[in-house]
């Protein structure tokens, strides 16, 4: 995914942009990176890989080496950036967060006439900043070439620009697909994906940009270069799975849509007479506990945590290349408390279940330590169809989704045609789909939340929200 925060301050804005970056660290696990103006150097740039170190960590000198009033900072699971571009509409560092499909397309149309060029990176591939950057100064001013690089790529973009002026320009993706949060200080102006990153460091929300609205602003004014559209499709993963539990995102808090969440799980299962024998409600960590919390709540029974993450020495489970050592890894943290595992019948509830990989080494673990029954929640509904918005649930093939997957397996691709049926529990293919599931992982009992169930949970209406992983509607 990646995440952004930029200040603009009367006073040095390094430190500010240090700690409001790495309150985005979860977003992304490749790249961060740092970006100043300062009257006397001018644009300042610094980028680090940060696959096996947090990213404060690789940026602990840079009070040393970077100086300024206005700086901006980003986390990337992709290309290096922020980017310094000289171009005819001025000289700028650019952060960018989105995909796009159709690169190639794009390159081939708008970028190779002329006998231009691009620089590439290993394997030939094209920064996906650079990429944008370059749509961009198609057009004569920043505004106009944001809206023509928005409108011309199959995906999402928003974006943030920091000029030699140290203005700040903050874009929202046409779509609204991610947040943009302006916050403001004594000092200055903040943009910020995650609300809670601005919040600790003393500015308070200004207001949320709207879709496709674009921004600029200094330390001490704000200016709207181009009004919000009326569609938004901002992306639901959001609050069950990506945004950090502290953050707030149209009126929405984190924390308290997954309880929620929970909650209507727990409602469904006592409707259906499910999981009536458990002993203890448990949370797949870290972000399956809070919907945990919320189904503990609902159904009245104990909420426990039979095994415990130890993440002092290991890295996150998802940053090395090879599926095996990020299986292995993930198996080396989980701690067991035995005394909550050993002839217990535990149900576990998991933010959501994409390829259900780690899953199966979680289960296997459980039994391994004497679990007698081990029931699977997902706080999502079966995901079918790979995120072509964002880089959540991205795969070499649809079918490492376990879902899409296992409906082939049922009744080959024939199969793909009754998706919306597999979705629901209380039809014969979705409970087919289900069982085949939990035989595969050996569960007890699988169930998945609706999707009118998580819908409700977060409380925004259904045409504003991005349901395209779980039904393929765009």
């Amino acid at each position: 995914m990646g995440g952004f925060f930029g200040v603009a301050s009367k006073h040095d804005a390094i430190s500010d942009v240090f700690f409001g970056t790495d309150y985005h660290s979860h977003l992304g696990p490749k790249r961060g990176g740092m970006a100043a103006y300062d009257k006397e150097i001018g644009l300042q740039r610094d980028i680090h890989n940060i696959e096996n170190s947090p990213f404060r960590t690789k940026f602990d000198k840079i009070f040393d080496d970077m100086k300024g009033n206005s700086a901006i900072g980003c986390i990337s699971d992709t290309d290096p950036q922020p980017l310094l571009i000289k171009s005819t509409i001025g000289t700028y560092a650019i952060s960018f967060v989105g995909l796009i499909n159709n690169s190639e397309e794009l390159i081939n149309k708008y970028l190779l006439t002329n006998g231009g060029h691009f620089g590439v990176m290993t394997g030939g591939k094209v920064n996906s900043v650079e990429l944008v950057a370059s749509l961009i100064n198609h057009k004569s001013n920043y505004c106009e070439g944001i809206k023509f690089a928005q409108d011309v790529i199959d995906g999402s973009m928003t974006v943030l620009i920091l000029k030699d002026d140290g203005t700040i320009i903050a874009g929202r993706d046409k779509y609204g697909r991610l947040p943009v949060i302006i916050g403001k200080s004594s000092s200055g102006y903040c943009v910020s994906f995650e609300s809670f990153a601005f919040e600790k460091l003393g500015y308070k929300k200004e207001r949320e940009l709207g879709p496709g609205e674009i921004v600029e602003f200094s330390h001490n004014s704000i200016k709207q270069l181009a009004q919000p559209k009326e569609q938004m499709r901002i992306c639901s993963f959001l609050w069950s799975y990506y945004g950090y539990s502290n953050s707030t995102y149209e009126g929405v808090n984190v924390e308290l849509m997954r309880y929620k969440n929970g909650h209507i799980l727990a409602r469904n299962d006592k409707e259906e007479g499910l999981a009536e024998n458990v002993d203890y409600v448990c949370g797949v960590p870290d972000s399956g506990t809070p919907h945990a919390i919320g189904y503990a709540n609902e159904s009245k029974k104990d909420f426990a945590r039979p095994f415990i993450k130890y993440t002092p020495t290991w890295p996150r489970s998802f940053t090395p290349s090879k599926q095996a050592e990020r299986n292995k890894i993930a198996k080396m943290k989980q701690i067991p408390v035995t005394e909550l595992i050993r002839d217990k019948n535990l149900l576990f509830v998991d933010d959501s279940i994409v390829r259900g990989t780690q899953l199966k080494e979680t289960v296997e673990f459980l039994y391994e330590n004497g679990a007698k029954a081990v029931h699977m929640r997902s706080a999502c509904p079966p995901i079918m169809y790979s995120c072509k918005y964002l880089n959540f649930s991205r795969a070499t093939s649809p079918m490492e989704l376990i879902a899409r997957r296992t409906i082939v397996e049922l009744e080959g691709e024939k199969g793909l045609e009754y998706i919306n049926e597999y979705i629901d529990s209380k039809t014969e293919r979705g409970k087919k789909l289900r069982k085949a599931i939990a035989d595969k992982f050996h569960f007890d009992s699988l169930e998945f939340q609706s999707l009118e169930g998580i819908i409700e949970a977060i409380g925004i209406d259904e045409c504003k929200l991005c349901t395209y992983c779980w039904n393929g509607k765009e």
